[in-house]
């Protein structure tokens, strides 16, 4: 796996996407985390990876997230 911040010809996120998405399961703001290249939904406790620059937004994909 390749990291973004070592390979410029990774495509990265548009943090735009942000004011369009919501998290599936409850509809609540996402935040972006670049560093793991996730959106969190703190409410659901999930992280939805994004691969290639495109976020994947399946509840079955996510990841839970512990704080």
């Amino acid at each position: 796996m390749t990291d973004t911040a070592t390979n410029p010809e990774t495509p990265r996120f548009d943090r735009r996407m942000l004011e369009a998405l919501v998290c599936p399961a409850t509809h609540a703001t996402l935040e972006y985390d670049a560093t793991r290249q996730e959106l969190l939904s703190r409410t659901a406790g999930l992280a939805y990876p994004i691969r290639e620059g495109i976020p994947v937004m399946l509840i079955d994909e996510a990841r839970r997230i512990d704080d």
